[in-house]
């Protein structure tokens, strides 16, 4: 049996402009903390593959290179780094120009080198990017042989890309002979994916960086047994990045939002739209957002409300629209339920949608 943590897109000194300087320089000190946590994940793995961007850019502080080669040391597991598009490796690249641990490998070049590890009886592949971009597929040409073996690619590269980051055709796998090909560069996990008989994944960036980087995040923990291949997502993220819809209409603008917030969400950053409708004046966002406030460790509210319209307002019209809210007037005032009213109220505001040429219906 063989155990493997696949990772990859820490993204490591990301400058997140979008938060308050202090805040900024805390969240790049709590990325180094996800590095403890990638370590207690990997105990118990023979092998670790960080597929690439582990490192922002150019502008890396030395306590956070410290702090990676600090962490990786003391894994018990061969650790096989390929760096990426923002990380490429170059002679004055961290990755070139700093002593790593005897068990970690930093592939340095576009051709794919291998790595034999008779002990595991498996084979590691891998290459880097060498420049911020790659034309090339890492996978071009390569078969790995049958010879009983497992064999490993780690890799960063984008699946069907159109653009310059080392795009790679599902037949180019399907075609390597490998039993897993870990890939880095989309933030996004993709489960479990084969082409062929190989598997191959993208474990997705271990903790979001902004609203397009929502959710859980964090990295793959592979098993591999007589049975086959396992994979198990493992939780790293210390913060979330999450999207609020509220819809205010009611009378009480604070009362709606505070009994809409969710509880729990102290270390996470959200963004709330405010949505429905509310009063002619508006919405007083300062006051509704000290309110939340307390609720997260960074909030930021969008007013999508529109102001709240008289239905009945053209009721006494001689016109189709008129006649329109009349009828319908008429059966709101005979309705025997709330259900029924809410139902008529809704086919009343489809129906001025229509009849005014609108294409929102204000629900």
């Amino acid at each position: 049996m063989i155990t493997f943590i696949h990772a990859a897109d820490f993204h490591l000194d990301a400058p997140f402009s979008a938060l308050t300087p202090r805040q900024a320089a805390a969240r790049r000190e709590e990325q180094r903390s996800l590095l403890d946590r990638l370590a207690d994940a990997a105990e118990g793995a023979q092998l670790v593959f960080l597929s690439g961007d582990v490192l922002d850019g150019e502008r890396t502080y030395y306590e956070t290179t410290q702090a990676l080669a600090r962490t990786l040391g003391r894994m018990k597991a061969r650790v096989f780094i390929a760096p990426g598009n923002h990380d490429y490796y170059s002679p004055r690249s961290p990755w070139a120009s700093l002593s790593w641990p005897e068990n970690v490998h930093i592939f340095r070049t576009l051709q794919v080198e291998q790595i034999d590890l008779p002990d595991l009886s498996c084979t590691v592949y891998g290459s880097a990017f060498t420049a911020p971009f790659r034309d090339d597929s890492p996978l071009a040409g390569f078969s790995a042989p049958g010879d009983g073996r497992l064999h490993f690619m780690c890799v960063h590269g984008d699946v069907d890309g159109k653009e310059r980051y080392g795009s790679i055709a599902p037949p180019e796998i399907a075609a390597s002979g490998l039993t897993y090909l870990a890939l880095g560069h989309v933030h996004a996990a993709s489960g479990l994916r084969c082409a062929g008989a190989t598997a191959w994944a993208y474990p997705g960036c271990p903790e979001g960086r902004g609203f397009d980087e929502l959710g859980e995040k964090g990295v793959l923990r592979g098993t591999i047994e007589e049975e086959g291949l396992r994979l198990d997502f493992v939780p790293l993220a210390g913060r979330r990045y999450e999207i609020l819809s509220v819809d205010m209409t009611g009378e009480d603008p604070a009362a709606t939002l505070a009994a809409a917030l969710p509880r729990g969400a102290e270390r996470d950053i959200y963004r709330v739209l405010l949505t429905g409708e509310s009063a002619p004046e508006g919405l007083d966002l300062a006051a509704l957002e000290e309110l939340a406030a307390p609720y997260f460790y960074s909030v930021s509210l969008r007013d999508r409300t529109r102001v709240r319209r008289d239905l009945w307002s053209r009721a006494g019209e001689d016109t189709l629209t008129g006649l329109f809210l009349r009828e319908l007037r008429g059966r709101l005032e005979a309705a025997e339920s709330d259900e029924e009213r809410e139902r008529i109220e809704k086919a009343v505001r489809f129906g001025l949608a229509a009849l005014e040429n609108r294409e929102d219906c204000y629900l």
